[in-house]
């Protein structure tokens, strides 16, 4: 099995590429699966929706080549993997952007003629993992957990029909939260696959 974990944080040395990495080593750890860093920040990719990614929606083209690219990562992938920082409880703009120009329409989904919504994507398990600098009690009383669920979790995998398998934000950025989150992230990689393994026994 492979993973594709798409890390966006514009420093290679933050806690968040360590918490990516960390899983990274957790589901290689036992030889029989695989993972693929992507460093969207490093890697330069253009998150602003542009009149190409517009065409693509109404299907008056296909999408850009930099789009099918990761579009091809993902088909490559049993799982996709998402590590980045919580800023103004969401997603960071070049995830977010990520976001709203891969998972187009035809290829995460479609609109069928008759309104219905065709979701695409039941093939692949996600990981939702972010590093959130205020505490749990924070998130709760504000209902910034479930609202980070609602628009995440619901709003954009569930639409595509996506399993979300871990949804988990990951609280405090101090020297020992990020130990604990970094251990965390090699738990969550080594079981990531534990599912199919699980399906394979009672196949």
């Amino acid at each position: 099995m492979h993973a594709l974990i798409v890390v966006s944080h514009p420093d290679p040395q933050s806690l968040t590429h360590a918490v990516a990495r960390s899983f990274a080593e957790g589901a290689e750890a036992l030889g029989q699966h695989t993972a693929e860093l992507a460093d969207i920040a490093a890697e330069g990719f253009p998150p602003a929706f542009n009149p190409a990614d517009r065409a693509t929606f109404f299907q008056k083209a296909s999408a850009p080549p930099d789009v099918l690219r990761e579009q091809e990562r993902i088909d490559r992938s049993d799982a996709l993997v998402l590590v980045y920082p919580v800023y103004w409880w969401s997603f960071p703009g070049q995830l977010k952007g990520w976001i709203d120009r891969v998972f187009s329409n035809g290829w995460a989904y479609s609109e069928t003629p008759e309104g219905h919504i065709e979701k695409r994507l039941g093939r692949l398990a996600v990981h939702l993992i972010g590093i959130g600098g205020a505490g749990e009690g924070t998130y709760a009383r504000h209902g910034y957990d479930t609202a980070l669920r609602t628009q995440i979790d619901h709003g954009i995998f569930d639409y595509c029909g996506a399993k979300v398998v871990t949804s988990k934000i990951l609280h405090g950025i101090d020297s020992a939260s990020a130990e604990s989150h970094i251990a965390t992230a090699r738990e969550l990689g080594r079981s990531a696959f534990a599912e199919h393994a699980m399906d394979g026994v009672r196949a």
